[in-house]
């Protein structure tokens, strides 16, 4: 791991300097050093990273970043059979955000994340030459659909230490690639930076204890006339609707405030968005998250009422989310 973290070092160096975060080139390198410092501390990590080192050892024969599942090589370029490389892979268990298929193994992710990127793609501003910031990136899955539609050097944050080797096993074959994971979350991120073209968020908003206080966050690292993509858990109301949840939500702990649409253009707009405008609401099933053989934990089907899959098991709405996009 520690070569791998050398190597990332020495790319995302160049390219951050090439690029219109060169100014915050030192703030941005520390931050990554800080957050390699967690992962390589981690207890868990000899395990990941054995998952990780036994991978074929092997140039794909191809790569497909455009498909709803990201695909590194075939089952064809190696010698090691289907069940070996999923035995390696599973290591890295829980796989939550995908899927993935690597040199012939599916990873069937808790969650559909190529169902979100399908609900969102055609309403953002094309991503040709963009320099992207992913907030909670997770495991670089929309990071990989971004780079596919040509974006010119993506940057994911993200504290989880698991997600790094999760994005370590598609940028090992794609070492050139212009994505990198800064592990930290963006509180650590330099104030100001006004320097993406486009910041995503989703997933992230209703984790905030200060739900406003992110918007500004996001606005202030986007450039003058840069978008926006957020997505977060909405409940249904006027602009005056917000579900405050007494203790958990979803068996979640840390969900602090979820508004109707029109209290979140609200929002937006005191954060100082304009051309703001909702693309997407959608009730989330228990098709596009749920457990299976790569997370194995408890999902949406275990946090919904068994007799009413409209209410959480403490009986809020189900979860609902809605994708905004604005301008600054």
């Amino acid at each position: 791991m520690q070569k791998y973290k050398e190597n990332e070092e020495k790319r995302l160096v160049s390219s951050i300097g090439n690029s219109p975060l060169s100014g915050y080139s030192d703030e941005l390198m520390a931050l990554n050093e800080q957050g390699w410092k967690k992962i390589l501390r981690h207890g868990d990590l000899p395990r990941w990273s054995s998952g990780l080192l036994n991978l074929p050892d092997v140039p794909p024969s191809s790569v497909d970043l455009n498909s709803d599942s990201i695909r590194i090589g075939t089952v064809d370029d190696t010698e090691l059979s289907p069940d070996e490389i999923k035995t390696v892979l599973k290591k890295m268990h829980p796989w939550r955000k995908g899927p993935f298929d690597i040199f012939g193994v599916h990873i069937d992710t808790e969650w559909h994340s190529d169902w979100k990127w399908n609900r969102i793609k055609d309403h953002m501003a094309p991503l040709d030459g963009r320099t992207i910031l992913d907030v909670g990136c997770g495991s670089g899955y929309h990071m990989w659909r971004m780079l596919g539609a040509d974006a010119g050097l993506v940057i994911g944050i993200d504290p989880t230490p698991l997600f790094s080797l999760h994005f370590a096993t598609v940028k090992r074959y794609l070492p050139d690639a212009n994505a990198f994971i800064i592990p930290v979350g963006i509180d650590d991120m330099p104030t100001g930076m006004a320097c993406f073209d486009s910041v995503f968020s989703m997933g992230i908003l209703y984790h905030r204890r200060s739900p406003l206080d992110h918007l500004i966050q996001l606005k202030e690292l986007l450039r003058p006339g840069g978008e926006l993509v957020l997505e977060t858990l909405v409940v249904e109301g006027d602009r005056n609707t917000c579900l405050i949840p007494d203790g958990r939500y979803a068996k979640m702990r840390n969900v602090w405030f979820i508004p109707s649409v029109k209290m979140l253009e609200t929002w937006l707009k005191r954060a100082g968005f304009t051309n703001i405008r909702c693309v997407d609401v959608n009730t989330t099933s228990v098709d596009e998250q749920r457990a299976t053989e790569w997370m194995q934990f408890e999902s949406l089907p275990d946090f919904l009422d068994p007799d009413d899959r409209s209410r959480t098991i403490e009986g809020y709405p189900a979860p609902r989310r809605a994708t905004m996009i604005a301008t600054v």
